[in-house]
């Protein structure tokens, strides 16, 4: 019964807020998809950090807030479980993953 009054692990935004915060360049975001997912279509300017060799101490650090993606979720909420100790700043991930991104009509690139 406790487990429904848990709060969340880590925070989700959700695609459109997303994008409006990419596009002002108010937001860096981290794929953490494997490089050839990635290169099958991916955000403009998303930086590639694949899960298999993710290093919270690799994130881009400053200012902007850092948000993960992966394409349905769950790997980014592994990244975000992998950077809590040592970077709790980074706590932000794309509700959906890049499924929800397309599915909102939001553009992807393709390539490295």
């Amino acid at each position: 019964m406790l487990s429904l009054f848990r709060k969340p692990r880590h925070k989700e935004i959700p695609a459109q807020q997303l994008a409006a915060l990419l596009d002002q360049k108010r937001a860096i975001l981290v794929d953490v998809r494997e490089s050839d997912e990635f290169a099958s279509g991916h955000v403009a300017g998303a930086l590639s950090m694949p899960l298999s060799r993710f290093q919270a101490s690799a994130l881009p650090a400053g200012d902007k807030p850092v948000i993960l993606t992966c394409a349905a979720g769950r790997r980014s909420a592994m990244a975000l479980d992998k950077a809590a100790a040592g970077r709790p700043d980074i706590d932000t991930h794309l509700a959906g993953g890049m499924g929800a991104w397309r599915a909102a009509g939001l553009p992807v690139v393709t390539g490295n």
